[in-house]
């Protein structure tokens, strides 16, 4: 497990000092996996609220928690947040537009669909293009800020969901368990079975596979 510090209000406080009276932190998962989509979240917490610390004092990057604290934050999050909201780019639109584009396309829906719209937001490394609200980006900002750490988790535990769904319509893949991403199992499935559906073609271990099957290579049907 990747050792994470206990993320703050340091940088929501911040912006709330130079006059942001509602604030916004977005993050993002599912860049290295092979299949499925790309997936962001946005949260706005209640920073007034004394509850706020202490029902969050869990909190971390979302990628060192176990899944089932995953879920259980994810929550007391929602439960506790002013708002919540999701934004996606699936594998299909990774494709097109490359996963930088997708990537950004997914944290500007999120953004987006943000009600109330924030007047500012923490954005782990990646600036957000089109999106007029002041941004503060930094590295590592799912480990510094609260906001953007609630919404890896967020963000976590729906793409998981995704593909423990998906598991059931494409079953001998493995997604329940690795989630798309480069695991030994994946990759003895997809050299067995061949890319599904799901899987993003414009990845090389996934191209790779699919110029090695014959024509008539398993997934036909799916």
């Amino acid at each position: 497990m990747v050792s994470a510090t206990q993320p703050s209000l340091e940088i929501e406080y911040g912006l709330l000092a130079q006059g942001c009276d509602t604030v916004a932190g977005v993050d993002e998962v599912g860049r290295g996996s092979w299949a499925g989509p790309v997936v962001a979240a946005a949260v706005i917490l209640p920073l007034a609220d004394e509850r706020v610390q202490r029902e969050l004092d869990g909190v971390q990057d979302s990628k060192t928690l176990p899944a089932t604290t995953r879920l259980e934050l994810a929550g007391v999050i929602v439960g506790l947040a002013r708002a919540v909201s999701v934004g996606w780019a699936t594998h299909h639109v990774i494709d097109s537009i490359g996963l930088g584009a997708a990537n950004r396309l997914a944290l500007f829906r999120a953004a987006s669909r943000l009600r109330p719209q924030p007047d500012a937001l923490i954005v782990d490394y990646f600036a957000i293009p089109n999106c007029r609200l002041p941004q503060v980006c930094c590295a590592r900002a799912d480990s510094l800020s609260l906001s953007v750490a609630c919404a890896s988790i967020i963000a976590k535990v729906f793409r998981d969901g995704w593909m423990r769904r998906w598991d059931t319509h494409l079953p001998g893949y493995g997604f329940s368990s690795h989630k798309g991403y480069g695991t030994a199992e994946h990759r003895e499935a997809l050299s067995r079975l061949g890319p599904s559906p799901l899987h993003r073609r414009s990845f090389e271990p996934v191209a790779r596979c699919e110029a090695a099957r014959p024509a008539t290579g398993a997934g036909e049907g799916v």
